[in-house]
C-alpha cells in the first residue's frame, strides 16, 4: 500500500488528498498552514508535565472526559484484552486545562479545527455525486458550533521491560469520530493495515500532517472513505528507551447531527462507548 505525501500548497492537493483517503482512510500532507513550531513547542512542555506528578491533580471526569487519564485507567481496544502502554490528557476548550503548561495546546485545538473545516470541504467537493447526495448537510457544517472536538496529548513512555506480555502502545483499533489530524509524534511506530492484510508505516517525518477518516465519516459516506485499522507498536532496542508524544485531534460533530438512516452523531457515539465499557 503507498501513501503519497500530498503538497497541500499544489493545485492538485485536494483531488490528491481524497484519492488517498478513498483508496487507504489515511492522507498525508505537508506544507500545510498548522505552526510547526507550536506543535514543537506542545511536545516539548507537555514531555515535561507528563514526567511530574502535576498530571494527578487532574484526574478525568468520568461525566464529562476531560483531564488525566493514568496508565492503570488507559484505553483497551476493542477486541483486545490488554490495555495500551500510554498515558494522556483530554482537552476541550471549555474543560480542565493544567496551570502548568502554556496555553500553545488550545490555540492549536482552534487552529487545527479551522483545517479540518478546509479537508473536510475538500472531501465534500471531491465525493462522488450519489456519495454526496447521502450526507444530511455539507460536511464542513457538521463541525459548526460543536463543543465535542478533543485534543487528545498522548504520551507513551519509555518500555521498561516488565509490560504485561502482548501489551502494546495502542493496539489495532479505528476512531470513532468525523475525521483525525495528527502531526507526526515524537517517535515512529505508527501503522495502518492495508487492503492487502499486511502492516505498513505510516511516514513520520516530522513537520507531516497525518490525516484519517474515522467511523462517523464512514458511516456517513456509505463506506465510500474507510475508517482504517491502525496501530502504535512497541519501540524495540535504543529507541524502546524514548518516550512518545502524540497529539491527535479527533473532529466530532454535535450530537444531533444525522450521520445516516440508521445514525445520528449520538447514537453512534454511544453505541462504541458500551463498547469500549464492555473492553474496559
Amino acid at each position: 500500500m503507498h501513501l503519497p505525501i500530498v503538497d497541500f500548497q499544489s493545485s492538485s492537493a485536494p483531488a490528491a488528498f481524497c484519492k488517498s483517503l478513498h483508496d487507504t482512510g489515511f492522507g498525508v500532507l505537508k506544507n500545510h498552514p498548522l505552526s510547526q513550531g507550536l506543535v514543537q513547542g506542545i511536545y516539548e512542555e507537555w514531555h515535561a508535565f507528563f514526567n511530574t506528578d502535576a498530571k494527578r491533580q487532574y484526574p478525568y471526569s468520568q461525566d464529562t472526559l476531560d483531564g488525566y487519564f493514568a496508565p492503570e485507567v488507559s484505553e483497551t481496544a476493542k477486541g483486545n484484552d490488554k490495555r495500551d502502554l500510554k498515558e494522556f490528557f483530554h482537552i476541550y476548550p471549555w474543560g480542565r486545562y493544567p496551570g502548568e503548561v502554556s496555553d500553545a495546546a488550545l490555540r492549536y485545538h482552534a487552529e487545527g479545527t479551522a483545517l479540518a473545516e478546509t479537508l473536510l470541504g475538500w472531501i465534500e467537493d471531491d465525493s462522488p455525486p450519489e456519495v454526496k447526495a447521502n450526507y444530511s448537510m455539507p460536511l464542513p457544517q457538521m463541525l459548526e458550533g460543536s463543543s465535542h472536538t478533543l485534543l487528545r496529548v498522548l504520551h507513551y513512555p519509555p518500555l521498561r521491560g516488565d509490560e504485561e506480555p502482548g501489551a502494546v502502545r495502542a493496539a489495532a483499533h479505528g476512531d470513532i469520530n468525523l475525521l483525525t489530524i495528527l502531526p507526526a509524534a515524537t517517535e515512529p511506530g505508527l501503522q495502518v493495515l492495508g487492503k492487502d492484510g499486511d502492516w505498513h508505516d505510516v511516514p513520520c517525518d516530522f513537520g507531516l500532517l497525518i490525516i484519517n477518516i474515522g467511523d462517523m465519516l464512514e458511516e456517513a459516506s456509505g463506506g465510500y472513505y474507510p475508517s482504517t485499522v491502525h496501530r502504535v507498536l512497541n519501540p524495540v532496542g535504543d529507541a524502546a528507551t524514548k518516550a512518545r508524544i502524540s497529539l491527535p485531534l479527533f473532529l466530532h460533530p454535535e450530537r444531533a447531527v444525522v450521520l445516516s438512516e440508521r445514525h445520528t452523531v449520538g447514537s453512534y457515539f454511544e453505541e462504541r462507548m458500551q463498547e469500549l465499557r464492555r473492553n474496559g
